[in-house]
């Protein structure tokens, strides 16, 4: 099996369960176009007491038009975290979690291409607590701004989720397009059904909007 017939067998629900896949992204986040967003993941994981995902190799990187921008990553988003199922270590919308593959599917269904894509978080580092302080959103906030700055063909920002727009503040800032949507979590899914039903269709207004862009 070649290297593109890899990749298309690769990006499907949940396969970072799978070692022999993990262990295929690692070797790709030298490519141009994710070494970048892998050297700021390095930087940010100088402080040893949290744990950085890395970037996903299969999305856009440095070449991504829409930044899909979470709130916090999860266990499943990290090689030792204390889940029973081994973590991959990226943010991945292929992790072997619910939410990933809502994500992977809500992608889809609005016609966003992976390439045109990266996945990040308000709040990049896990630290084995869902809960989010409000010094973890100053800090957050702020590590966003030096990422937006590695994603010069970037033109929209979609904050996924309440935490996720305490970023708005800052990318108003910014000439990009600001758009929001639910979190793609089962949270959301059991308490606002028709909500997280919606995601979908809050996501494809991003993908019209960069295609007026690039006419």
């Amino acid at each position: 099996m070649d290297g593109q017939e890899h990749m298309q067998s690769d990006d499907r629900p949940r396969s970072m369960r799978n070692a022999a896949i993990r262990e295929r992204r690692r070797g790709m986040l030298s490519l141009p176009h994710v070494e970048p967003l892998t050297a700021y993941a390095a930087r940010l994981r100088e402080n040893g007491s949290v744990e950085v995902p890395e970037f996903d190799p299969l999305d856009g990187g440095v070449d991504a038009q829409v930044l899909f921008l979470f709130e916090k990553p999860g266990p499943m988003t990290v090689e030792r975290g204390r889940s029973k199922r081994p973590g991959s270590g990226f943010i991945s919308r292929n992790n072997d979690d619910p939410t990933a593959e809502a994500t992977f599917r809500f992608m889809e269904q609005a016609g966003i291409a992976r390439g045109r894509s990266v996945i990040w978080n308000v709040i990049p580092w896990w630290n084995h607590t869902r809960k989010v302080t409000s010094q973890e959103l100053r800090e957050g906030t702020r590590c966003v701004e030096e990422l937006i700055d590695l994603l010069p063909k970037l033109r929209a920002v979609v904050l996924v989720g309440k935490k996720a727009a305490e970023a708005e503040r800052y990318l108003k800032t910014k000439e990009l397009a600001l758009f929001s949507s639910d979190h793609p979590s089962p949270l959301v899914r059991a308490s606002f059904p028709t909500r997280w039903n919606a995601i979908p269709s809050e996501w494809a207004k991003v993908r019209r909007f960069l295609d007026e862009q690039t006419r």
